[in-house]
């Protein structure tokens, strides 16, 4: 019982003198005799920076499979639909669906549409030059 405020000074006594001489982070104006502080913290950066790439790329591969994973499990979809005018056999004028699977950026997907429709005709672009005769 008698040791704890000798202990709790001595140690009081150590931490005070760590915080004046052993918390100095700028080792570039040591002597030019001794450059092992400069040396340290530039191998010490060194080290740090090839340390933090790897963890960093190995967070990138994680995100990246579960991004890609995600991805193939989404149930979310976007249709375009136009109608296009057709006349039957007996003379009729009907309307006809067409849906078209697009991206999120509204470009149509390779793939057919899941509503069981039969494939578009090519759209044909309306800025495309005339032909020549």
């Amino acid at each position: 019982m008698k040791k704890n405020p000798i202990i709790i000074v001595a140690f009081a006594g150590l931490l005070g003198l760590a915080a004046v001489t052993g918390c100095r982070t700028d080792y570039g104006t040591g002597s030019p005799y001794q450059p092992g502080p400069t040396a340290g913290k530039d191998v010490g950066a060194a080290v740090g920076t090839v340390a933090g790439n790897v963890a960093g790329f190995g967070v990138g591969v994680v995100q990246g499979t579960t991004h890609g994973i995600a991805n193939t499990f989404d149930p979310s979809y976007h249709m375009v639909r136009y109608w296009k005018t057709e006349t039957t056999p007996d003379g009729r004028t009907i309307q006809v669906p067409y849906d078209i699977l697009v991206d999120q950026y509204g470009r149509p997907a390779t793939m057919p549409a899941p509503t069981g429709n039969s494939a578009p005709p090519p759209v044909q672009s309306t800025n495309a030059p005339a032909a020549a005769k």
